[in-house]
């Protein structure tokens, strides 16, 4: 009698990687005992959890999306040149020449905000003029203004334990800093759909909303002050901030996506740029992948929400504004789903919702701080 031996799917999984990533996996854990042995005596148990998990999240990442590698190295590069350059004070941001005019956190999101703007406008270049090189270009300095988003973020939470040990937190706590992590966000994702189905041809829809968010965040700086540190208030002196603001911002970022991608649908589906765009089913797959990984993430997000919201105010649901359009938000990503998955929606009705979808988003994200009130007024404008 044969003998044979079957392996489950994760042990085919494993079985595929090569040394190099092992290799990779094995530097980031190294990484993240580094600094659980060094910082650990300034974090609590749930901080040492999310540093420990990090490693083999991103270590997944890397193995599935190779460009992950090359991004955390040079991230891991600039962040922690320009950390050398500080010197412990923060009065070298304006006296070190690669932190005045490159690496501190305000001039990175600086050249992070020119970058998108200008690939926005090679990505519509190529698009218009039918030029690879165009889109190419659009392509690359997206990857730049990527690069130099992380860095910023990375040096201005250093940046925040200069001012002092109790002002240093993470930065994801205010309207600017949220701003940055949605385009962060947002781009990473459609870099990834770019590479999976070989096509640049999106790029200049969805860099549209990236660069109406960078024109909001300059104006925000500039209006606002709005780059200038503050310390943490008391509701967000929590390390639920860590997990559930990012897993947040991925259900903004992601649904984003699918809007900008329903307007190149709907635009070839009326026989505009047809010869231009990929084919209706690659543009209708994209829309139905983002939704439903962002509904993914939102559902998260909202539990996590819910339970910081009873550690924070001693319930899960209270009905404020941002609860409740989160919840609104949440039912239309729902719906949508399911007459996808259930009905078969797909065609202009499905572009359509989902673009409506980018307006009760954005009031979910913006609207509510600027026109409502309540236990998260620590957002408002």
């Amino acid at each position: 009698m044969e003998i044979t031996q079957s392996y489950t799917p994760y042990q085919g999984y494993f079985k595929r990687l090569s040394i190099l990533d092992w290799l990779y996996a094995a530097v980031l854990a190294t990484a993240a005992l580094f600094a659980l042995n060094r910082y650990g005596a300034h974090m609590d148990v749930y901080e040492k959890g999310i540093l420990l998990l990090a490693a083999p999240t991103f270590a997944w990442l890397g193995w599935n999306w190779k460009p992950v590698r090359v991004l955390l190295l040079i991230l891991a590069v600039l962040a922690l040149f320009a950390i050398s350059l500080y010197g412990g004070s923060l009065d070298m941001a304006n006296k070190k020449f690669f932190l005045k005019y490159l690496l501190s956190s305000q001039s990175a999101i600086l050249w992070m905000s020119f970058l998108f703007v200008l690939s926005t406008v090679f990505y519509w270049g190529g698009l218009v003029a039918r030029s690879g090189f165009g889109s190419s270009v659009g392509s690359t300095l997206c990857w730049a203004a990527v690069v130099m988003g992380f860095t910023g973020m990375l040096v201005r939470w250093y940046e925040s334990y200069l001012i002092g040990s109790d002002v240093g937190h993470i930065p994801v706590s205010n309207l600017y800093e949220v701003f940055i992590l949605f385009s962060m966000i947002t781009a990473l994702f459609y870099l990834y759909y770019e590479q999976q189905y070989k096509t640049r041809q999106l790029g200049p829809f969805v860099l549209l909303v990236i660069t109406a968010a960078v024109g909001f965040l300059l104006w925000y700086t500039i209006q606002r002050d709005a780059a200038e540190i503050q310390p943490l208030v008391p509701a967000l002196q929590s390390w639920w901030m860590k997990i559930h603001v990012p897993a947040n911002f991925i259900g903004y970022g992601t649904f984003s996506l699918a809007a900008m991608v329903s307007v190149a649908y709907l635009l070839k589906s009326h026989g505009y740029l047809q010869d231009r765009l990929p084919a209706l089913e690659v543009l209708d797959d994209v829309m139905y992948k983002a939704i439903a990984v962002g509904f993914a993430f939102f559902t998260i997000a909202t539990i996590l929400g819910a339970l910081w919201a009873a550690e924070a105010w001693g319930g899960y649901w209270s009905w404020d504004p941002k609860e409740t359009w989160a919840l609104i938000v949440w039912l239309n990503y729902a719906a949508w789903l399911h007459m996808r998955l259930m009905k078969g929606l797909r065609g202009r009705v499905a572009a359509w919702w989902a673009l409506v979808g980018l307006l009760v988003t954005t009031f979910a994200f913006l609207g509510v701080n600027m026109f409502l009130s309540g236990l998260h007024s620590y957002g408002t404008l």
